[in-house]
């Protein structure tokens, strides 16, 4: 370990208690596994999914989760929001801790925590009207008349710029795939919740509604005071969208800090080589750059390396990276690396 890191406890992902504030949601020592079977149920393995995720988000703040496909972005999105329930460890929202509550309860807290997913097409009711769609959370949460829902809903139409009187009485399949979105975004917020996850809610998008959509949720986080949790492979769109980020790989936290300093200097390894594979415009010749690839193949999730994951891929691994975990280290006030020899600041 180079002698600038300084080691934190592995349970306090980040320092985001500032100015007095509490954090919105606070996740210590995430862990979810899967059985696999076989043929008549024999267990053949476990899934090392999501393994001692901690982090904290702060109210009104937007933390960007990279990783590649499999590094178990979408499970921890899926254990935050209690669709799944994890493992181990404590997901604490708004001062509650999460795991353990009963659907009930968990139904209350949706109301100030809703997802937005991919698809918008799998997660809207191809029967229902946009109307429908967008009053079902104020029909389980509210008091509110029809009319006062019918009045909300346009209201909600109007804040994600569509034309109530042009889209309320029309079904999903009706929809572009913006469109679509627009209409699940402005279910996510009926309710006014403090936090939305986005999972991949733009990568299916083209590239001019991806921007379209990216705007919209930067207005509604000025407009609503929202917090994003934004999960993304687009490593592009999570720089432009976010405060901070965490970079997953294999279920565990590589590396976390502020968005600007991790792109600038990354200090994990496999920071470095995802931020490598992005395809760079040379603007002197308008060519762009051959992005570099990923060494070798990722790790199963069924049996991750030993010590450090990302080992066998990785130039910079010596016998210790085999042998010991890493830690997550401080390498600046609020940039941490989880490595035994993570890359030097320039």
């Amino acid at each position: 370990m180079t002698d600038h890191a300084v080691r934190v406890a592995p349970a306090g992902a980040d320092v985001a208690t500032t100015n007095g504030r509490e954090p919105l949601l606070s996740v210590r020592d995430l862990v979810q596994e899967y059985v696999t079977r076989g043929p008549g149920g024999v267990k053949t393995g476990v899934v090392h999914a999501v393994s001692g995720v901690s982090f904290d988000l702060m109210p009104g703040e937007t933390l960007g989760i990279v990783g590649e496909t499999g590094s178990g972005k979408s499970t921890l999105a899926r254990a935050i929001i209690q669709v799944e329930t994890p493992r181990s460890g404590t997901v604490r929202f708004q001062g509650q801790d999460l795991v353990g509550m009963s659907k009930r309860e968990i139904k209350k807290v949706r109301a100030n925590m809703q997802m937005v997913y991919q698809d918008p097409f799998g997660s809207l009711n191809p029967r229902w009207r946009v109307s429908d769609v967008i009053a079902e959370p104020l029909l389980g949460h509210t008091s509110m008349t029809r009319e006062q829902r019918a009045a909300r809903v346009d209201e909600l139409l109007e804040l994600v710029g569509l034309r109530p009187s042009t889209y309320r009485h029309r079904r999903p399949l009706e929809l572009s795939g913006g469109q679509a979105q627009r209409v699940a975004i402005a279910r996510a917020v009926a309710l006014g919740p403090a936090l939305i996850i986005c999972d991949e809610a733009t990568s299916s998008l083209d590239v001019l509604i991806r921007a379209q959509v990216l705007n919209l949720l930067e207005k509604l986080r000025e407009e609503l005071n929202l917090a994003y949790l934004f999960i993304a492979h687009d490593l592009a769109t999570v720089k432009r969208v976010s405060d901070r980020v965490a970079v997953m790989h294999l279920g565990q936290l590589a590396e976390f800090g502020p968005v600007d300093e991790v792109y600038a200097a990354p200090r994990h390894p496999y920071s470095r080589a995802l931020l490598d594979s992005i395809p760079v415009l040379d603007i002197e010749t308008g060519i762009a750059k051959r992005p570099v690839a990923l060494p070798g193949e990722p790790p199963s999730p069924l049996n991750p390396p030993s010590g450090c994951r990302f080992r066998t891929r990785c130039a910079r691994a010596q016998d210790v990276c085999a042998e010991v975990e890493p830690e997550r280290t401080k390498v600046s006030d609020r940039h941490e690396v989880s490595c035994h020899f993570p890359l030097a600041a320039p």
